[in-house]
């Protein structure tokens, strides 16, 4: 295992040129990696792990859409694709890829399942961090442990296929057989990891909701409609508006951000750019940390926990959620995102 410094802290890093696939297809050569769930991280961990010569099956429901998009993706019905009870009798390794909300639905029949020596293979620690709230308890005598891309299973999938790698997380809860570390990181180089670093269910799961709920996804929107609406309320175009606050950030600066770090940003944009964001990104921190401050206190205490569970639970959840999304689907800002999309040279019809 390698040692990294990452900053000024280092930190236990396992990485492709240590731990190569040839290692991780014998370390799994005995194994029969059930893939419960074929929804959101399902598809793109299956496939890898297919692709990369790995015994995987999936554990779906019938006459499901999930089923057909898995027998469109190649798994075959009674060979490496079976109604969920059978998959997890089949399966030595369940990884247990259902919604949070799924998985304390399921639990007693996966439980039941889990025989001693197998292993338990989350993708988050939610089910055992908020077991209070989640059930999710394993017997003793199995290994549970977790594998977490840092990225929707679609990312995971198209970086593979590029020949990349997507930085994923490992914990392990449980130990039972001496054999979790070798099976949790042969799991990890099989579905796709560009390297692996340490942390543990806890942390795993505290960081996961706040980066969801921060700056992946709760916190950029919100600024996003900040900046867009106070363009637009200064008699900006919609246009104009979209492209300031989106279409550049996301096609021009994040790409060469991720490539070379935002130091290096700031020291090749123009002067001016140069001098105001030095200048107010502070201002930013100071006005947001207390917000992050919050939420990550919400975090901690389950109360984020719990309102995923009582929401996620109830019967008339995906009406709720398709109410919410056309909310921002159908705001100004995104419809003019549509219309900016569309005009990238890439998305324009080839003229004969």
């Amino acid at each position: 295992m390698a040692k990294l410094i990452f900053g000024t802290t280092e930190e236990n890093v396992v990485t492709r040129e240590e731990f190569p696939l040839a290692k991780a297809q014998d370390i799994l050569k005995n194994e029969v990696v059930a893939v419960i769930g074929y929804g959101v991280q399902g598809p793109g961990q299956a496939l890898n792990q297919k692709d990369n010569g790995i015994n995987v099956i999936v554990g779906q429901r019938k006459n499901s859409k999930s089923w057909d998009k898995a027998v469109s993706d190649g798994f075959v019905p009674g060979e490496t694709l079976f109604e969920i009870e059978e998959a997890l009798e089949k399966g030595t390794v369940i990884c247990y890829l259902l919604s949070d909300a799924a998985q304390i639905a399921l639990w007693p029949t996966v439980k039941k399942h889990l025989t001693p020596g197998k292993a338990l293979y989350f993708s988050h620690g939610f089910g055992i961090t908020f077991n209070e709230q989640t059930g999710i308890i394993p017997p003793a005598d199995v290994d549970v442990f977790l594998v977490a891309p840092k990225g929707s299973g679609t990312s995971l999938r198209r970086m593979f296929l590029q020949g990349r790698g997507l930085n994923s997380s490992y914990a392990i809860f449980q130990d039972a057989t001496g054999r979790a570390f070798e099976r949790v990181i042969a799991l990890g180089i099989a579905v796709g990891s560009g390297y692996l670093f340490e942390t543990d269910f806890r942390k795993e799961v505290y960081s996961d909701l706040t980066g969801e709920r921060g700056t992946l996804m709760g916190c950029i929107q919100g600024i996003f409609a900040a900046q867009y609406d106070v363009l637009r309320s200064n008699g900006h175009s919609p246009s104009e508006s979209f492209n300031e606050t989106v279409e550049e950030l996301t096609q021009s600066l994040i790409p060469l951000v991720a490539e070379n770090g935002m130091d290096w940003m700031y020291a090749n944009c123009s002067t001016t750019a140069q001098r105001g964001a030095l200048d107010w990104w502070k201002k930013f921190r100071d006005a947001t940390k207390p917000v992050f401050e919050d939420l990550y206190k919400s975090v901690a205490t389950g109360v984020e926990s719990q309102k995923s569970i009582d929401s996620n639970s109830k019967t008339d959840y995906r009406e709720k959620l398709d109410a919410e999304l056309k909310e921002l689907r159908d705001s100004e800002l995104w419809q003019a995102g549509k219309t900016v999309r569309s005009l990238r040279p890439e998305n324009q019809a080839v003229e004969a």
